[in-house]
């Protein structure tokens, strides 16, 4: 049984040396979303998951979001990926950076290592960004609207902190660059060294040899996008019986107003329009779990047959595919933005598929089976 294959289950009192030796109750009571936490040799030993050659490579695909960013004093430069190979060899030997999203969809050890964080919420977790700079590269000083690990690789970069500097941006350039910066506390991180940073909290990191930083950001919604969503999501589900009718309607002066007694029959229409706790939070395992744009799932490259599939789900471990994602919520559950039939979505081995992000090698029900061998024709699942 590849139980390794699984991800842990998240421990609130044990003491874990990814965060310093704090729990993760006394980090997330003390230090998330209220102030940075440096933590050295937070990853003992880390390496890198990627040489420079293969960021290279991502950065030219087209299913890949990659960015780089040069500059020289204040002059900043944006460019979005595909990126060239030979783009590389025109660049300087200081002064810039390559950004690569979502490695932990490229390469399992990032997955592997993305899944440590695993203390937040899935709801929450986003995915892990490299990014490669040599000796003076970086990203400028800024702040994001979530909160971020920043992980060391090879390389040594210098961070500088601010949570009282002037908000004020560079004009006229593609990146949220601060104009002003100044900084209260500054740290230099080695490999395996860790800065956890609250939102709106600016920071300013510079690469002091070549390098990379792993970070591992959240997904923090606004409220706009979460209303709007909602929203849709309820205009395809409300069912309101009824057609609009006015047999004591008066006569209107002003033919082109909007008459407050049709006002008030539409008010008490709309009123019907109701949710409750349940609805929301099967909204939110649906919204939430909805893959990314540029996410697609490509089908087995050998596919079993149903009877095959059934066997080999008696002996090996199946587990989510890197870009899957299963959410639940009371007897409900979604994976990739589609809700799972509330027949299986009730059944104790969705919520460990969601916990454990797979399941142990065992005999399991028709029902569910069947809905397993769907999903593993999609690419959603494979065996470990």
């Amino acid at each position: 049984m590849n139980t390794q294959l699984l991800s842990p289950i998240p421990q609130p009192d044990l003491p874990l040396t990814l965060l310093g030796g704090l729990t993760p109750r006394q980090f997330l009571q003390d230090y998330w979303q209220k102030k940075p936490l440096y933590i050295p040799a937070a990853v003992p030993g880390f390496a890198d998951l990627a040489s420079f050659e293969q960021l290279v490579k991502f950065a030219g695909r087209d299913d890949v979001i990659s960015r780089l960013v040069t500059h020289e004093g204040d002059d900043w430069c944006l460019e979005h990926g595909p990126i060239a190979k030979k783009r590389f060899t025109q660049l300087p030997a200081t002064n810039w950076a390559m950004l690569i999203q979502n490695l932990n969809h490229l390469i399992p050890e990032a997955n592997q290592l993305l899944q440590q964080f695993n203390f937040i919420p899935y709801a929450r977790l986003d995915d892990l960004m490299i990014s490669w700079a040599p000796e003076g590269g970086g990203v400028g000083p800024h702040f994001d609207s979530y909160d971020v690990f920043l992980l060391q690789g090879s390389g040594e970069k210098r961070w500088q902190i601010g949570s009282e500097c002037d908000r004020s941006l560079i004009p006229d350039i593609p990146l949220r660059i601060l104009s002003n910066f100044t900084h209260e506390h500054e740290w230099v991180l080695k490999p395996g060294d860790m800065l956890y940073l609250p939102p709106h909290c600016a920071h300013f990191g510079t690469q002091l040899s070549p390098g990379t930083t792993y970070s591992i950001g959240f997904r923090t919604p606004s409220h706009q996008e979460l209303a709007s969503q909602f929203l849709m999501y309820m205009a395809e589900r409300m069912s309101i019986d009824g057609m609009y009718a006015d047999p004591d309607l008066p006569v209107q002066q002003a033919p082109g107003e909007v008459g407050q007694d049709m006002v008030e029959k539409c008010q008490k229409i709309l009123k019907q329009v109701q949710w409750n706790d349940a609805l929301v939070g099967q909204f939110l395992t649906s919204y939430l779990s909805e893959p990314k744009q540029h996410v697609w799932f490509e089908e087995p490259a050998k596919l079993l047959s149903y009877d095959a599939f059934i066997k080999k789900l008696t002996k090996q471990t199946l587990v989510l595919d890197e870009k899957s994602i299963c959410l639940f919520h009371g007897g409900g559950a979604s994976l990739n933005g589609e809700e799972i039939p509330e027949e299986i979505a009730c059944l104790p081995a969705i919520q460990t598929l969601a916990n454990r992000r797979g399941l142990d090698a065992g005999e399991y029900d028709e029902l569910l089976t069947d809905w397993l061998y769907e999903i593993y024709q999609a690419g959603w699942v494979y065996f470990g």
